[in-house]
């Protein structure tokens, strides 16, 4: 009997060396989750694909790859100057040459393409 509460003296003795305060415990985990949560983001923005011209979407919407290439004859609506980059459908960070666009979710879009959907920035 008396071998058994040595151990179990032993055993209290190292958990309380290693015990964590519950606020401690709260703010490892929440760290941690926001940590998880940045680093999924980058992975999922950075493994988009980019939007194919002949993809069924881009093609009914006539996206182009760069606004200059536009047919204006076909799409009458083009604005010179109007082009990804200005338009409000165009989601993610500026400064990068692809991003996520609302009307082709899951894809990326060149900043310097169009489609019929541009809509202007307000």
């Amino acid at each position: 009997m008396e071998r058994d509460s040595r151990v179990a003296f032993l055993h209290i003795g190292v958990m309380e060396k290693h015990q964590i305060s519950r606020r401690n415990f709260v703010e490892k985990l929440l760290l941690a989750t926001a940590a998880a949560t940045v680093a999924g983001r980058g992975a999922v923005a950075d493994e988009s694909p980019k939007l194919d011209v002949q993809d069924p979407a881009a093609v009914a919407l006539g996206y182009a790859l760069h606004a200059n290439e536009v047919d204006t004859r076909k799409y009458p609506t083009y604005v010179k100057g109007s082009n990804c980059e200005n338009c409000l459908q165009l989601q993610g960070k500026p400064g990068n040459e692809y991003r996520p666009c609302s009307l082709f979710p899951g894809k990326l879009v060149s900043v310097s393409g169009w489609c019929s959907g541009w809509t202007a920035e307000m």
